[in-house]
């Protein structure tokens, strides 16, 4: 169970891409066929690149790979750090509690109004509902990784727990 938790991001990128990959070949395949085009498949993949998108953001955020500029953080002493690191979580925890919130917002306005797809002409919020969701998952691995941050630096101060 503990690895579902850990890979859960790459697990979804994976199928994600697998169906992706599979759509885009099928259009391949049609269009070489029968000279016609699946018009619904770039509907799909592209709402299928968000979502890669942002989970891979999550993915980043969980490694801490994601971008930063260290050269302040590299000049402090360990509990400048520590302090850096919590400020740095918090802000990026505001900005993807917004960017969730602003996208709930899209797909409460979606369901509201009704609005379709254009290609297959289903409801828009169909493809929209998970983005709120992922970025939520970003947030939460991003507090993750900031703790385990906060975490190893502070063990470095701690008699007998320094990395080297």
């Amino acid at each position: 169970m503990r690895a579902v938790i850990d890979y859960f991001e790459e697990g979804l990128c994976a199928l994600i891409f697998l169906g992706m990959t599979g759509l885009g070949f099928a259009n391949i395949l049609v269009r070489y066929l029968s000279s016609r085009s699946l018009a619904s498949t770039e509907e799909l993949l592209i709402n299928g690149f968000l979502l890669l998108t942002v989970l891979g953001a999550a993915i980043a955020a969980k490694r801490g790979d994601h971008l930063a500029v260290t050269v302040f953080h590299d000049l402090l002493p360990r509990g400048g750090k520590v302090a850096l690191t919590i400020l740095a979580t918090a802000l990026g925890c505001v900005l993807l509690a917004a960017a969730a919130w602003f996208t709930a917002e899209l797909v409460a306005n979606q369901m509201a109004t009704g609005v379709l797809s254009y290609a297959l002409q289903i409801p828009a919020w169909y493809y929209t509902v998970a983005v709120p969701a992922a970025f939520l998952l970003v947030m939460a691995r991003f507090v993750q990784q900031a703790a385990r941050a906060v975490r190893d630096l502070r063990s470095e101060g701690a008699p007998g727990g320094g990395h080297g």
